[in-house]
């Protein structure tokens, strides 16, 4: 679903730490973006590099201590959201949904107790009115037999089941952004499948944005209008889903790509793999994060670090090396 131009949420240059007995992780540096309404942006990168934290600061749910958000600005409803006081965290309409459902659920409580709660945090409602409203909230997460699940507890519910009703607490608020940090990860491919339609039929009926976050870039092939990718904390190419896929710009985003398996070659190649490890975020960084592991690093890598700037219109690339250089090094063998 293609976004409307209207901007719902745009972050500026944030930036969260930390604190740990080795030192400072700085593990969100000076990232900026939008969201449009409407619309679904995808943020991906390998485990570590700072997306689910950026989705948790925006969410202001990072654990203090030890973490910290150390600057930066949130703007969503006419407001900086790192700007106002607990309770008022309460009246944006963000919603998000984790990996692990089952840590996520309380199991001492029923599911109707906690889907309650999540509508009674937003609505005031006679109590006949809350359990239709849950009912109605299952209903549209296509949870079959809803009147035994709210009696049901955590435990006794499948990994697929329990996420769904995640997502029925999740849009018990009617929010205009829906943040899902990676809610497929645990489940099996035909539940996968099952979920994803499920989030694209709900985000056309309520006009919500989505932003998916994912270590798969393709996950997200059919599913987002814009990709960023980040890498050590920083956005390092950013484009419409078509741009990023056809014709990629940075190294890591290819080494991204060439890592997804192809099912419609005769012949498949190896799957290649980015070599080395992400960066140590405690120490600085000279240069580029990612210049120890490129194969197109030139001398500036090592010493300048690169900004995050238009390389085409709408295509953003963080990178010195040569754009005609490495689309000409290596054919994308990930899926568009």
């Amino acid at each position: 679903m293609s976004g409307t131009g209207t901007r719902v949420l745009e972050v500026r240059d944030l930036r969260t730490e930390f604190q740990t007995d080795d030192g400072i992780v700085r593990a969100v540096n000076g990232v900026s973006f939008h969201v449009d309404e409407g619309e679904t942006l995808a943020i991906v990168g390998e485990s570590g590099s700072g997306k689910s934290v950026t989705m948790l600061s925006v969410m202001r749910l990072v654990p203090q201590p030890p973490g910290r958000i150390v600057s930066g600005e949130v703007h969503f409803g006419g407001r900086d959201l790192l700007a106002i006081d607990e309770d008022e965290m309460r009246a944006p309409r963000l919603a998000m949904i984790f990996q692990e459902p089952l840590s996520s659920l309380n199991p001492v409580f029923s599911i109707g107790d906690q889907l309650g709660e999540a509508i009674t945090a937003h609505q005031r409602l006679p109590v006949r009115a809350v359990r239709d409203r849950c009912l109605e909230l299952l209903s549209m997460v296509n949870i079959a037999g809803a009147e035994r699940v709210l009696a049901a507890y955590p435990h006794q519910m499948s990994g697929g089941m329990c996420q769904r009703v995640m997502l029925a607490m999740a849009i018990a608020g009617e929010p205009s952004i829906l943040i899902a940090d990676e809610p497929t990860t645990a489940l099996d491919i035909t539940t996968q499948s099952q979920l994803l339609d499920l989030v694209r039929g709900l985000q056309a009926r309520l006009g919500m944005a989505v932003i998916w976050i994912t270590h798969d870039l393709g996950v997200v092939a059919g599913l987002a209008d814009r990709v960023q990718v980040m890498y050590a904390g920083r956005i390092v190419e950013a484009a419409e889903v078509e741009a990023l896929y056809g014709d990629p710009i940075h190294p890591y985003t290819l080494g991204l790509l060439q890592c997804i398996p192809r099912l419609d070659e005769a012949r498949p190649e190896r799957l290649a793999s980015i070599h080395g490890s992400p960066p140590d975020l405690i120490r600085p960084i000279a240069g580029c994060p990612f210049a120890p592991r490129c194969d197109f690093r030139i001398e500036r890598c090592s010493v300048d670090d690169p900004p995050l700037e238009p390389a085409t219109e709408d295509h953003l690339r963080a990178c010195w090396a040569s754009v005609r250089d490495v689309r000409a090094g290596q054919g994308v063998r990930g899926a568009a």
